[in-house]
């Protein structure tokens, strides 16, 4: 319990709370960022199958 109280009282548990915090952010952006782009070049290369007719 007394790790918790530290943890959120001092400065650098508060450190250590937001800089796990800046990189679980950092992660969730690298994720939507990769799976947007993931989707628009499927979305793409599908098209361009369709229009080729390929598809």
């Amino acid at each position: 319990m007394q790790a918790w109280i530290d943890f959120f009282t001092t400065d650098y548990g508060v450190l250590s709370a937001v800089s796990i915090v800046a990189m679980l952010c950092g992660l969730g952006y690298f994720v939507w960022y990769v799976l947007k782009h993931v989707k628009e070049d499927t979305e793409r290369h599908d098209r361009l199958l369709r229009e080729a007719g390929k598809l």
